[in-house]
């Protein structure tokens, strides 16, 4: 087995039981507290948190800035699709030539979106002053990840980068902003328990 791959798998193992570790956490710390008395129903709420509530029709960050949710959109689809194929590669499973050009041009597009977003937030000085380093490496080595899978869909010649690549990105997943891969859902959770509490969700 060459280098890379056991560096890229050593890295998978290593990304997914830190973000066990982030999820067991959060679980142990159950339902938030609060005091007041409960007028609505959480469970209710629920569907509409993850659902009804992410609308761009609902988020005041998304119907102002569409373009912007619109990338956003792509870029996530992109990091699935790239993540997908990392697992498909290493089960060694061909794909139609078809589909890997499809791919790939997805990846190519998702990447660009993703680095357009990494520029906006250099050059809006409203959201640079609220970006950390974070925010750049994060949103840096997701797109390269997906430029690298549109290269290795393209040429097996860049295995070893493609799977150096992955590696780095699955070593920073549970460090930095990226292990919103967990604390995503918590938060929807949390909104959801909160605000069906309060009988404010789902809206009537």
């Amino acid at each position: 087995m060459e280098w890379y791959l056991i560096f890229a798998l050593a890295a998978f193992f290593v990304c997914i039981a830190v973000l066990l570790f982030h999820l067991f956490r959060v679980i142990s710390l159950g339902n938030p507290r609060d005091l007041s008395s409960s007028t609505g129903n959480p469970k209710a709420a629920m569907p509409y948190a993850f659902v009804g509530a992410m609308s761009p029709t609902k988020k005041e960050s998304a119907f102002l800035y569409l373009p912007t949710y619109t990338a956003g959109i792509v870029y996530h689809i992109g990091t699935f699709s790239a993540l997908a194929l990392f697992f498909i590669i290493i089960f060694d499973i061909n794909l139609p030539p078809a589909l890997s050009l499809v791919l790939s041009g997805l990846f190519i597009i998702s990447g660009l979106c993703g680095f357009g977003i990494l520029i906006k937030r250099i050059i809006k000085s409203q959201m640079r002053e609220l970006s950390n380093p974070d925010d750049y490496i994060s949103n840096l080595i997701v797109s390269i990840f997906q430029w690298a899978s549109a290269g290795v869909l393209l040429s097996e010649t860049l295995l070893p980068v493609y799977f150096l690549v992955a590696g780095i990105l699955f070593l920073y997943i549970p460090v930095g902003k990226l292990k919103h891969t967990i604390y995503f859902f918590a938060a929807r959770y949390h909104l959801g328990f909160f605000f069906g509490r309060r009988n404010v969700w789902p809206p009537k």
